[in-house]
């Protein structure tokens, strides 16, 4: 989106997974003159915000699997965006978390639509001072990372193959986190380059998440029938091996 569409309608996603909530929210915002998307996770809001990238988004926090605000993290780190989290809970606390996760406005369930309507509107004004002309808020991953017969990249970067043609749908963070690797074409990437991938400002990021993300990215691919040879590397940080060769030297996990 370029300066000269700030006429058009602000494009907004509801990511609720109550289906009568999300229904009436997403009615309601329509009807105010936006336009609106309505999800139920963060597996079909990532697929929805690649193919038609929305201004603002409007998050529950408490979602089943990947929760608002490790969405928000990921809508952060990728570029201008209005954030809105929504939760039942007002304390202090889980304001003050959602606010270092990303969001630029922490709302209090039950939504007061008049409030949202501003809020959406004020958010989308700066958000689109902020956009460069032709700027894309999920840039996708090179492509030369798709090789047959290899573990590769495919869909935008959203879909992670093996060699057997299986196939793993990533999360924001995953598909970074992968992208990363994949672009080492095998060799060892320090946590540090890892890290700044995943999110440009790394002060905030607890390195210990990477782990995580690496465990639970195994995880999944031992669920969806594949092997995926991912490796923490000692004294360096991650491997990811595309075709049939060893890893080296390699950390108990």
């Amino acid at each position: 989106m370029n300066r000269a569409d700030a006429s058009s309608a602000l494009r907004v996603c509801v990511v609720e997974d109550d289906d009568d909530l999300r229904e009436e929210i997403v009615l309601l915002l329509e009807r105010a003159g936006f336009e609106v998307r309505g999800v139920a996770d963060a597996a079909a809001f990532y697929k929805a915000h690649v193919l038609a990238p929305c201004e603002v988004a409007v998050l529950d926090i408490g979602l089943r699997g990947e929760d608002g605000l490790s969405i928000a993290s990921a809508l952060r780190a990728s570029g201008p965006i209005g954030i809105v989290m929504a939760s039942a809970r007002g304390a202090v606390e889980d304001r003050i978390d959602a606010l270092r996760h990303g969001a630029d406005v922490y709302m209090v369930k039950p939504l007061h639509i008049e409030e949202l309507v501003a809020t959406i509107h004020a958010l989308g004004r700066r958000v689109r001072a902020m956009m460069p002309p032709a700027a894309s808020p999920l840039p996708a991953p090179p492509m030369a990372l798709e090789a047959p017969g290899a573990w590769h990249l495919s869909e935008g970067g959203w879909v992670l193959r093996d060699p057997q043609g299986l196939q793993l749908k990533l999360t924001t963070t995953e598909r970074a986190f992968v992208a990363c690797l994949m672009e080492a074409d095998g060799e060892a990437v320090s946590r540090e380059l890892v890290i700044r991938s995943i999110d440009r400002d790394a002060r905030d990021f607890d390195p210990k998440r990477l782990d995580v993300i690496a465990s639970r990215l195994r995880r999944k691919a031992e669920q969806a029938g594949m092997r995926l040879p991912l490796y923490a590397v000692r004294r360096e940080g991650f491997q990811l091996v595309r075709s049939a060769r060893p890893p080296i030297l390699i950390e108990s996990d």
